[in-house]
C-alpha cells in the first residue's frame, strides 16, 4: 500500500478542565460541596469569602474608636488641671478614707482566731461554682456534665463485669463473650467455636474450659444490663428480659409464646395461639402488649449511631398566593478574588511566582464561575418541578402528577443527564416537609378516562385504604386493586403487592390484628 497525507475536517466534543469542574460540582451533595468549597479555599490563595458587612462594621468601630479617644484625651487633660489645683483637698481626703477604712476593719475582724475554727465558721462564703457537679439551687440535671466515656455496648458491658466479682478465668470468658456480641446485643458466634477459642492457648487439659462453665459466665452477661444482651436469638433476648419481671400469670404465658410460638405470633394466628396457650381473646391480647413492650435489639439503646442531617438546597414557600423558590444561602457562600494577590499579576513577567499567582487567577474564576452555574441551573430544576407538581404543594400525595427526567430537561433545554445530576442528593424544602427532587419524579399509570396517574399518588391512595381499614378484616391486595379499579385507576394485584413492598406495609395476615 503506499502511504499518503490526507486532510478531513471534523467535529469532536472535548471535555475541557472548566467543564469536567463544572459537571462535578453539579453532581456533589451540599455537605461534598461545602467541603470541596473549604478544599478550595485552602488550596488557593487567590480565592476568598466575601464579607462586606463585616468589613463595613470593622471600619465603623474603628472610627467610633478614634472619636472616643479624642474624647478622653481631652477629658484626662481636663481632669489634670483640676488635679493641679486640689492636691491638698486630695492628700486630705485620702487620708481620711484610709482612717475610716481601718476602724472598719477593727470593728468586723476579731482579735484571735481560736485554733480549733475555720474560715467558714466565722464568715459567711459564696458557694464557687465548680466542675464537681451543680449546686443545690441549679435546676440543671447532672447527667448534663456527666460523661461516662461509654462507646460501644462492648464498653458498657466489660465495665460491669470488671466491678463483679468473678475469677480470673471467668473475667476471661466473659470478655470473650461480649466481644462476640454485635451492636443489636446478639452473640454473632456459635458456642462451639467460642469455645475452641477460648482453649486455643491453654495446652493444659486439666485447665481446659468446657462448655457447662461458658454456658455459665453467658447466662450472667445475658442478665447484664441492659437484659438481654449475649442472646442467641430474639426468642431467648425475649425470655430474658420476661424473666426479670414479676412471676404473674401474664408474663409466664408470654414466656411460654416467646419460646415455643413466637413464629405464630409473626404469622398472626390467633385462634391456634388460644388453644395452645388455653386461654381467651383478652388475656392473648394483654400477653401481646407484654411482648410488644420488650426491647428485640437491647445494643440499640446504647450504640449511638451518627445521624446524618439533611440540608435543603432549595426552599418553597408560598407568598400572596404565588409559590416561590429560593436557593438556600448558607450552601451558596459568596467567593471573590483576592484583590491584593490579584494586582500582583504582571501579564509580561515569565517568573515563577507571577506564573503561580496567573493560573490560580484563572483557576478562581473558573471556580467561581462554576459554582454560579450550579446554583442558577439548581434553581431553574426547582422552579420547573414546582411548576409541574403544584397540585402536590396544594393538595399532598394524591394529587402528585407522572414526571419523568425529559420533561424537564425539554423544557429547560437541557440534557436529561444533566437532570439527572442536578436531582441527585438534592432536597427541597417545602411546607410539606423535606423531600430529595427525585421523589418528585415517578412512572404513570392509566387511568380509565384516559388519562395517567403517577406511582406516588397510587401509593398514598394504597396507603389510605390500609389505614382506614378494619384491623380484624384487613384487605387483600386483590381488594385495594378492584377500590382502585372503582376510582378509575387500571392496577394490577401484582402492581399493588410492588407498591405495598416499596413502603414495607406487610400483607394483609400479617396486618390482622385482635378486637
Amino acid at each position: 500500500m503506499k502511504q499518503s497525507l490526507q486532510m478531513k475536517m471534523g467535529q469532536q466534543l472535548a471535555m475541557t478542565p472548566q467543564l469536567q469542574q463544572a459537571i462535578k460540582l453539579l453532581q456533589l451533595s451540599t455537605l461534598e460541596l461545602q467541603t470541596e468549597i473549604q478544599s478550595a479555599l485552602e488550596n488557593n490563595p487567590m480565592l476568598e469569602m466575601q464579607e462586606e458587612e463585616a468589613v463595613d462594621t470593622r471600619n465603623t468601630d474603628i472610627a467610633s474608636d478614634q472619636s472616643v479617644e479624642s474624647k478622653d484625651q481631652k477629658r484626662l487633660e481636663e481632669k489634670q488641671k483640676e488635679n493641679e489645683s486640689n492636691n491638698e483637698v486630695t492628700e486630705i481626703e485620702v487620708d481620711m478614707v484610709n482612717s475610716e477604712v481601718s476602724a472598719d476593719v477593727s470593728d468586723i475582724m476579731p482579735d484571735e482566731l481560736p485554733v480549733d475554727s475555720a474560715w467558714e465558721d466565722i464568715y459567711e462564703t459564696s458557694t464557687p461554682t465548680s466542675a464537681s457537679g451543680p449546686s443545690d439551687n441549679d435546676n440543671r440535671d447532672f447527667t448534663e456534665f456527666h460523661n461516662t466515656g461509654i462507646t460501644s455496648i462492648q464498653d458498657h458491658l466489660n465495665e460491669q463485669i470488671h466491678l463483679s466479682p468473678l475469677s480470673e478465668k471467668d473475667q476471661f470468658i466473659a470478655t470473650t463473650l461480649i466481644d462476640a456480641i454485635d451492636d443489636r446485643g446478639y452473640l454473632k458466634e456459635e458456642m462451639d467455636v467460642l469455645l475452641d477459642g477460648l482453649n486455643k492457648d491453654i495446652e493444659d487439659e486439666e485447665a481446659q474450659i468446657d462448655l457447662d462453665e461458658v454456658e455459665t459466665v453467658l447466662h450472667m452477661v445475658q442478665h447484664l444490663d441492659p437484659p438481654g444482651c449475649g442472646a442467641r436469638d430474639a426468642s431467648e433476648c425475649m425470655y430474658i428480659q420476661l424473666c426479670q419481671l414479676p412471676n404473674t400469670e401474664l408474663t409466664e404465658n408470654a414466656k411460654r409464646l416467646v419460646k415455643d410460638h413466637l413464629d405464630l405470633l409473626a404469622m398472626h394466628d390467633f385462634p391456634k395461639l388460644r388453644r395452645l396457650l388455653k386461654i381467651n381473646d383478652e388475656h392473648l391480647r394483654e400477653v401481646i402488649a407484654l411482648i410488644r413492650s420488650l426491647n428485640p435489639r437491647p445494643g440499640r439503646q446504647l450504640v449511638s449511631d451518627h445521624d446524618q442531617y439533611i440540608i435543603p438546597d432549595v426552599f418553597v414557600q408560598k407568598i400572596k398566593g404565588v409559590w416561590r423558590v429560593e436557593l438556600n444561602p448558607d450552601i451558596a457562600p459568596k467567593l471573590g478574588i483576592n484583590a491584593l494577590y490579584a494586582k500582583e499579576v504582571k501579564r509580561a513577567d515569565k517568573s515563577d511566582d507571577n506564573t503561580f499567582l496567573r493560573n490560580h487567577l484563572q483557576e478562581a474564576r473558573w471556580f467561581i464561575k462554576s459554582l454560579q452555574s450550579r446554583n442558577e441551573t439548581l434553581l431553574k430544576v426547582g422552579t420547573a418541578i414546582v411548576e409541574r407538581q403544584r397540585g402536590f404543594l396544594e393538595y399532598g400525595e394524591e394529587a402528585m402528577k407522572p414526571l419523568v427526567l425529559r420533561d424537564i430537561a425539554e423544557q429547560l433545554s437541557l440534557h436529561e443527564s444533566t437532570i439527572s445530576r442536578v436531582t441527585t442528593q438534592k432536597y427541597i424544602h417545602t411546607p410539606r416537609g423535606i423531600f430529595e427532587f427525585k421523589y418528585f419524579f415517578s412512572s404513570h399509570v392509566s387511568t380509565a378516562n384516559g388519562g395517567e396517574c403517577s406511582a406516588t399518588a397510587i401509593r398514598a391512595m394504597i396507603k389510605k385504604f390500609i389505614k382506614a381499614e378494619d384491623a380484624t378484616k384487613p384487605l387483600s391486595d386483590s381488594k385495594i386493586a378492584s377500590r382502585l379499579v372503582s376510582e378509575g385507576i387500571q392496577v394490577a394485584r401484582r402492581t399493588v403487592a410492588k407498591y405495598r413492598e416499596s413502603m414495607s406495609i406487610p400483607p394483609s395476615n400479617e396486618r390482622k390484628r385482635l378486637n
